[in-house]
């Protein structure tokens, strides 16, 4: 009986290997780090703006992508449970460096003077 018991919940144990799904309409990885990019630029806008609703850059992003919301929400799961978002956030971070050269020289600069220069700054 002991064994049947044990057995069981090993069983049970490897069958729930996954947490999340693959999303029917998933985001593919470059075109979730082009979104990532662009809602960081927007997440700056709202900090300089704070007395303003900027919900509207949001819906914009996503619609410049042609991706729906909950596509979007879906496949940013999927991705942080398959350890797959912290190369996504790279691959964002290099967007937005290509799309403003004066924040590389800037991030380039205060890194080397802090002393802890990433790989991509490099």
């Amino acid at each position: 009986m002991k064994k049947l018991i044990f057995i069981f919940v090993l069983s049970c144990i490897f069958s729930c290997s996954d947490y999340v799904d693959k999303p029917k309409n998933l985001v593919d990885k470059d075109t979730m780090a082009e979104i990532l990019a662009d809602l960081s630029i927007n997440d700056q806008a709202t900090f300089m703006y704070q007395n303003k609703n900027l919900e509207a850059g949001t819906r914009y992003i996503l619609k410049a992508h042609n991706i729906k919301s909950t596509d979007f929400v879906e496949s940013f799961k999927y991705y942080v449970v398959k350890d797959q978002m912290k190369g996504i956030a790279d691959d964002a971070q290099k967007k937005l460096l290509e799309k403003d050269p004066k924040a590389d020289q800037y991030i380039k600069d205060k890194l080397k003077k802090d002393g802890n220069v990433p790989s991509f700054a490099r």
